[in-house]
C-alpha cells in the first residue's frame, strides 16, 4: 500500500476509534445513572481511544519514512561486489540503479546494475508490505486495547491533557533544535570561510568582489571579501522603508483606532491590509518600471544626478509594503489597551489628542515597538525589491540616489546555479548568513528590553 493511502486510512481508523470510544462511554454513562456517572466527559474516553490507535503509529511511520530509503541503500550497495569506493561515485551509481528501476534508463545495462535494481524493487515492494502490516496491526490493536479499558471510574481528561502537554513540549522542543540546527549549519560553513578569509577583512572590508581566481594567471578574480558595502546598502534601503513605514503605519493605527467610525474602519482596514497580500515581485516590477524612473527624472530635473536603479526607489516601495505590518499590529496593541486608562484620563478633562499621546501610545508602546521591530526584519530580510529596483552593484555610499545591494541579494547570488560549497565565494553566503542571525539577534534583545521596562509602569 502506498503510503498516502496508508495515511488516509489511519485517519480513517483514528475518526473510528474516537467515535467507538464515545458511544462505549455514552454506554457506560447509561448504564450507571448518566453521564454524572463518568470520571470525565464521554469526549474525552473517544480523544483517549483516538490517541492510542493513531498516536504510536504516527509515530512509527513518520520513523519509517526517515529511516526507510537508507536502510534500502545499504542493503542494495552492500550486495554489489565492486562498488566505487568514493562517495561520489557511490552516489552516481545509486542513481543510475534508482533509474534502471523505474524505467527511465536505457541503453547498454550490464547485468550487475539489473540485478542490484530488481534487488531495489523486491525491496521496496516488501517494505510496503511491511509498514502496512505494522501499521494496521499496531493501530488497531492499541485501539481496541483502549476502548477495552474504557470504564466509568478510568479519568480520561486527565490521561489526554498528559499526552497533549507531552506534544506540546515536543512541538516546542523541536522549534528550539530547529533554531539551534540552523544557527550551528550556518556557524560551521562561516568558520570555514572564514579559515579562508580573516574576520577582519570581512568585517571592514571596504570593497566586496567574491570571485575566485581558477587559476593562477587569471586576471580580475581578486576576490575581494569586505562586507561594509553590503551592511551600509541594507541599512540604506532599511532606513528609508523604516521611514515611510513607521510614521505612515502608526499614524493609521491611530485614527483607524481613537478617532475613525465602525463603517470608516471596516473599509479602510481591509484595504490597507491588501498591501501585504500583494507579492513582492509585484512590487518589484512597480518599483522598477515605475518608482524608480520616476525618481532619476525628478532628480535630473532638479540638476541631480541618479541612477536608474537607486535605494531610494527600493526603500520607499519596500516601505509602502511594510506599512500593513506597522498598522495592523499597532492597531491590535491600541485596542487592547483598557478603556478604563482613556475613561480616566478624559474624566480628568484631557483631550481626545492629549489621551492619546500621553495615555494610549505609552500604554500600547512595547507593542508598537514590537511591530516595528517585526518590519525592520522583514526590510532586512527583503530581496525581490532590492534585486529588481536597487541593483546588484556592491558601492559603499550614503547617497539615496546611487545604486546599492543587500546582504540577502548577494546571498541569492552567491547560491544561484551548481556550487561548489568548498571555495569561500560560496561559504561567503553562510558568512552574511550569521551576520543576519545576529543582527536579529541584537533587535529582538532590544525589543525585549523596551518592552520590560515599560510594562513594569503598567501592570
Amino acid at each position: 500500500m502506498q503510503t498516502p493511502t496508508l495515511f488516509a486510512l489511519l485517519l480513517l481508523l483514528i475518526l473510528v476509534a474516537y467515535g467507538t470510544g464515545f458511544s462505549r462511554a455514552i454506554a457506560a454513562a447509561r448504564s450507571g445513572g448518566g453521564v454524572r456517572s463518568l470520571a470525565s466527559l464521554p469526549s474525552y474516553y473517544g480523544v483517549h481511544t483516538a490517541l492510542w490507535c493513531g498516536l504510536p503509529a504516527l509515530i512509527i511511520l513518520g520513523c519509517w519514512l526517515v529511516f526507510d530509503d537508507a536502510i534500502i541503500r545499504a542493503m542494495v550497495m552492500g550486495g554489489i561486489a565492486d562498488k566505487p569506493e568514493s562517495i561520489a561515485g557511490q552516489n552516481l551509481l545509486y542513481a543510475q540503479i534508482q533509474n534502471l528501476a523505474a524505467g527511465n534508463l536505457v541503453g547498454n545495462v550490464t547485468p550487475q546494475l539489473q540485478d542490484a535494481a530488481a534487488h531495489l524493487e523486491s525491496l521496496r515492494e516488501s517494505g510496503r508490505w511491511m509498514q502496512t502490516a505494522l501499521i494496521l496491526i499496531l493501530s488497531i490493536g492499541l485501539g481496541a486495547y483502549a476502548f477495552l479499558r474504557i470504564s466509568p471510574e478510568m479519568r480520561a481528561r486527565e490521561k489526554v491533557e498528559k499526552v497533549l502537554r507531552i506534544i506540546l513540549l515536543a512541538c516546542a522542543c523541536a522549534a528550539i533544535f530547529t533554531t539551534v540546527g540552523i544557527l550551528l549549519s550556518v556557524l560551521f560553513e562561516s568558520l570555514r570561510f572564514f579559515q579562508s578569509v580573516p574576520v577582519t577583512e570581512f568585517l571592514f572590508g571596504l570593497h566586496w568582489s567574491p570571485q575566485m581566481a581558477l587559476r593562477a594567471d587569471q586576471v580580475g578574480s581578486s576576490g575581494a571579501f569586505g562586507a561594509v558595502p553590503l551592511f551600509t546598502g541594507t541599512l540604506l534601503v532599511s532606513a528609508i522603508a523604516m521611514f515611510v513605514a513607521v510614521p505612515v503605519g502608526l499614524m493609521s493605527a491611530i485614527y483607524l483606532a481613537e478617532y475613525a467610525g465602525k463603517r470608516v474602519r471596516s473599509v479602510a482596514k481591509p484595504l490597507l491590509e491588501i498591501l501585504a497580500g500583494v507579492p513582492t515581485v509585484v512590487y518589484g516590477f512597480f518599483a522598477a518600471l515605475t518608482v524608480a524612473p520616476f525618481i532619476r527624472d525628478l532628480a535630473q530635473s532638479m540638476g541631480l544626478q541618479a541612477s536608474s536603479e537607486s535605494a531610494l526607489a527600493a526603500g520607499l516601495v519596500m516601505g509602502v509594503m511594510i506599512i500593513p505590518f506597522v498598522s495592523s499590529l499597532s492597531d491590535d496593541v491600541i485596542n487592547a489597551v483598557p478603556q478604563s486608562l482613556r475613561d480616566g484620563a478624559l474624566g480628568l478633562g484631557s483631550t481626545k489628542s492629549e489621551t492619546v499621546r500621553k495615555v494610549v501610545i505609552p500604554a500600547a508602546l512595547p507593542g508598537i515597538v514590537g511591530g516595528v521591530l517585526l518590519a525592520v526584519s522583514r526590510a532586512i530580510g527583503e530581496t525581490m525589491i532590492v534585486v529588481m529596483a536597487a541593483g546588484l552593484a556592491a558601492n559603499l555610499t550614503a547617497n539615496p540616489l546611487e545604486s546599492v545591494t543587500t546582504v540577502t541579494v548577494q546571498i541569492v547570488t552567491l547560491l544561484v546555479g551548481d556550487q561548489e560549497f568548498d571555495s569561500p565565494k560560496t561559504l561567503a553566503a553562510f558568512a552574511l548568513g550569521l551576520m543576519l542571525f545576529i543582527s536579529t539577534l541584537i533587535l529582538n534583545f532590544i525589543a525585549l528590553h523596551v518592552v520590560k521596562k515599560y510594562r513594569e509602569q503598567y501592570d
